[in-house]
């Protein structure tokens, strides 16, 4: 007699395991809501660039729900922390889905250049959406922001996804190797899981200082960019 091979049946437990990290926040908390978009979308018979453009669609609408609103959150028309909370839900599950179509591709077997090239695409797009909520708001809320610190915010702001892909290639390297407590604690002003939910807090309870928050950012990344171009300037010439 002869038995069929029991049917796959993946977890929560099996779509985490092939997570890509991304840092401790997101390591904590949106790759394990990743995960569980993931295996809903298993059940569901959903390919992983559903989950992309989900990503997508959830981030864009986000934002352009808290640029459209800066005005009115600035003038009182509108609570600051319903926008806020529009932002602080529609960011992280949007960055969930973005976690779990590459978990879902990856369990599954069904991932492919074209999906890759799509996810960096619609993560560019989304995150070009969240750079000009932030900007609009520190101007809704101060007008006399310099334009030149939110172009700078918006340029540096791209560095995270431009050495997260470069991070995925075949000549990958890290400035910093160790995975200690306090350096992974460090790394969390570079985890876009934590980056997204500080600025969601802020629209919330204080949208007058995202001029700090975009300035704060402007300068880490802007560090980030330089060290990075001396590292690899440095290894290149070994």
């Amino acid at each position: 007699m002869t038995t069929s091979a029991e049917p796959f049946r993946p977890t929560t437990a099996d779509f985490y395991r092939v997570n890509r990290g991304g840092g401790l926040f997101s390591e904590a908390f949106s790759q394990r809501l990743g995960a569980g978009f993931a295996l809903l979308a298993y059940r569901l018979g959903l390919s992983p660039t559903a989950l992309t453009m989900g990503n997508l669609v959830l981030g864009l609408a986000a934002s352009v729900a808290v640029v459209a609103l800066a005005g009115p959150v600035a003038d009182g028309d509108v609570p600051a922390w319903v926008v806020g909370l529009i932002a602080l839900v529609g960011w992280q599950v949007a960055y969930a889905l973005d976690c779990a179509d590459g978990q879902l591709a990856r369990v599954t077997g069904r991932g492919s250049p074209a999906g890759a090239r799509v996810d960096i695409l619609c993560d560019v797009a989304a995150q070009i959406a969240l750079v000009t909520a932030l900007g609009a708001t520190a101007v809704a809320q101060r007008p006399s922001t310099p334009v030149w610190l939110v172009a700078a915010f918006a340029g540096t702001w791209m560095v995270n996804l431009v050495t997260s892909v470069m991070q995925a290639g075949p000549n990958h390297a890290s400035m910093v190797t160790s995975t200690s407590l306090p350096v992974r604690l460090a790394k969390l002003i570079r985890d876009y899981g934590a980056v997204i939910f500080v600025a969601a807090l802020v629209l919330i309870l204080v949208p007058a200082a995202t001029i700090w928050i975009i300035a704060a950012f402007t300068v880490v990344n802007g560090g980030f960019l330089l060290a990075s171009i001396a590292f690899s300037a440095r290894a290149s010439l070994r």
